[in-house]
């Protein structure tokens, strides 16, 4: 089967590789779309981050070079002996969380994680082999297209549970990418009264507006603290940091109301400075989220079953997986109109 297979940093391959043998308790899937994730790309332009490289990863006792993808829908193709959950045929979407399975789900994503497609082999695949508690069925009309866009979804309607958002309340989300888009959509979806954007990019604030922000702001062209204060003279009840600079998580906790919450969901690597006195004078919560709990994930395969999560508004491009490197990660790092690309690789609806 063809897949896209990392090795290092800059050096994604896209090879043949075998079929893993089925487990009796896991499922061959036939991958119908896969997104390129931010984290992909980190991967690609920095890696390793999350790829273990040196020693085995302690979830899935695999290390580099690994086939990535994490976003992916998928038709059952084969099922092993002691599945029950699902048959030949079914459309399927992937959870490609893996936990050591603590039986509180509000522990269990921070109780040590890594991801199918990072930790071990992934969608950019024809083909992949895993355990069937990872596969959601897809709901009636909705297509294998959206499917693939159930995972950075759910990152984001999870990011504004961490922020405990309800229904009336203003959001500002700091940085237009997917992940920054995505969390516009799942906002809307959910009753909020405004939505403010901020990003440098035209071509990302001008995606954002066309998803449902009420106002967008070039922080290249305008002081986003001042800016708020005209638009959300209060500040806003949650604000998602998206971006992953010093610059916008101040900015973020400047422009949140008094006793509100800041969600950081950006990858932030590197340490960066805050000062604690904002947070102690204003009373401003900082929190972060990266996965998801299952009834989350749920929860954004049924927003967007119902219509409620446009999804299909944020791809910006489709490629085949033989351009995964020229047409997906190196689009992405040069031209910031782009935002989801996803990779055909049986094309199913």
């Amino acid at each position: 089967m063809r897949a896209a297979v990392w090795y290092k940093a800059k050096d994604v391959r896209v090879e043949e590789r075998e079929v893993p043998e089925l487990q009796t308790n896991e499922v061959k899937v036939r991958v119908a779309w896969t997104g390129i994730c931010g984290s992909d790309l980190h991967e690609y332009l920095h890696g390793p981050l999350t790829v273990p490289v040196d020693e085995p990863d302690p979830l899935t006792k695999q290390t580099a070079p690994l086939t990535l993808g994490h976003e992916f829908s998928a038709v059952v193709e084969e099922t092993g002996v002691n599945v029950s959950r699902v048959k030949k045929g079914d459309r399927v979407v992937i959870n490609p969380l893996i936990t050591y399975g603590n039986k509180d789900p509000h522990l269990d994503i921070y109780d040590g994680f890594n991801f199918i497609g990072l930790g071990r082999d992934g969608g950019f695949a024809d083909y992949v082999v895993l355990d069937e508690k990872h596969l959601y069925m897809l709901p009636e009309g909705l297509t294998l297209e959206e499917g693939a866009l159930v995972e950075p979804s759910a990152v984001s309607v999870q990011a504004l549970k961490e922020g405990n958002f309800q229904a009336g309340q203003t959001v500002g989300v700091y940085g237009a990418g997917p992940i920054g888009l995505l969390t516009v959509l799942a906002a809307k979806a959910q009753g909020a009264s405004t939505i403010v954007v901020y990003d440098i990019s035209e071509a990302r604030l001008e995606k954002a507006k066309e998803l449902g922000a009420t106002y967008v702001v070039n922080s290249a062209d305008q002081d986003p603290v001042e800016v708020t204060k005209e638009l959300v003279a209060e500040g806003f009840d949650v604000t998602i940091e998206a971006a992953g600079v010093e610059a916008t998580v101040n900015q973020a906790i400047h422009t949140t109301k008094k006793r509100g919450i800041v969600v950081i969901v950006s990858l932030i690597s590197n340490p960066i400075k805050i000062t604690p006195m904002d947070l102690i004078g204003s009373g401003v919560v900082i929190t972060s989220s990266a996965a998801y709990e299952p009834d989350v994930y749920k929860k954004t395969i049924d927003l967007i079953a119902t219509g409620k999560m446009d999804v299909k508004q944020a791809v910006t491009k489709h490629i085949s997986l033989e351009n995964i490197v020229t047409e997906g990660f190196e689009a992405l790092t040069k031209d910031k109109s782009e935002v989801k690309i996803l990779v055909e690789l049986s094309g199913e609806k």
